[in-house]
């Protein structure tokens, strides 16, 4: 084939790209709260989610990150849909704020199931990263009602407490919400080696289940993928490590990082973009967009 010929491009966008349904409420309903109290403070407790494009967007808007709480606040602190332990919650109430709590759903489902294990007397293990804020607070709810709560990301993490695990009758089980399957079951076909007894409770999200199954599917067909999101998006992170088993995949926060991977690009002829939950819609558009231009 001469070196200026073209190869004509099939580009896919997957259907289950960008915003869940937590995050889009999450973002929704701060603009909301601005919108109709123009002349009240309005904090989020760490960044609302992990997208510097949106950070920026809603400091526009006047909407501020608050990375430590003050002795003495005013106005309105939004808990972002990670969730935060009861202790934080409690500090911010004691500063003087109006709490808005906008913890999703589902990262709610995990830790009313965290602490009911806990209560019932089980060891529970937290399937996550542990300095993820989910995590920590799934934890610190948990860690209210008993002592023996571990978080492991893998099996090594998991060896470091074989013996105690031993010594336990009964096991329980919860997952980070944008966890891999994989990733839930390596842990427990270790942890049916050193307890007598599990109660798994398979808290991984719908909407993080359907968008790496679609996305591996979409792998299968394409000669490159583009998952855009943040690089500290841990359910994006989790989306491009599960596909680049399957086939060339490159993860980009934004269309400016195409260049990168520009020979790449003109070199498949079949290309798949999809993007992680806290992705907004106008960065996939750039990127799809950027794309038709090569």
């Amino acid at each position: 084939m001469p070196e200026n010929k073209k190869i004509a491009k099939e580009i896919k966008l997957a259907k289950y790209a960008g915003f869940c349904y937590g995050v889009k409420r999450a973002v929704d309903t701060v603009k909301k709260l601005k919108a109709e109290n123009p002349n009240k403070n309005i904090f989020v407790l760490g960044e609302l989610i992990h997208n510097a494009n949106v950070i920026n967007e809603l400091e526009n808007l006047g909407i501020k990150t608050l990375y430590e709480i003050p002795e003495k606040g005013e106005g309105i602190c939004v808990i972002r849909s990670h969730g935060e332990s009861p202790e934080v919650i409690e500090k911010i109430r004691n500063a003087g704020f109006e709490i808005v709590d906008l913890t999703c759903p589902d990262v709610k489902k995990v830790q009313q199931k965290a602490v009911e294990l806990a209560k019932e007397g089980y060891f529970v293990v937290i399937v996550g990263k542990s300095e993820h804020p989910e995590v920590v607070a799934i934890t610190a709810n948990a860690k209210l009602y008993g002592k023996d709560v571990i978080v492991a990301a893998n099996i090594e993490d998991l060896k470091k407490y074989s013996e105690t695990i031993k010594s336990h009758k009964r096991v329980g089980v919860v997952v980070q919400t944008t966890q891999r399957i994989s990733t839930l079951n390596s842990v427990l076909e270790y942890l049916l080696s050193l307890a007598k007894e599990i109660h798994i409770a398979n808290t991984i999200c719908q909407s993080t289940t359907m968008r790496q199954n679609e996305a591996k599917e979409l792998a299968k067909n394409s000669d490159m993928v583009i998952v855009a999101g943040s690089k500290k998006s841990a359910n994006t992170t989790h989306l491009a490590e599960i596909l680049k088993d399957i086939t060339q995949t490159v993860h980009i926060e934004d269309e400016t990082e195409l260049e990168n991977y520009k020979d790449l690009i003109q070199k498949s002829k079949y290309i798949s973009v999809t993007a992680g939950a806290s992705t907004p819609q106008y960065i996939i558009q750039k990127v799809t967009e950027k794309l038709g231009e090569y």
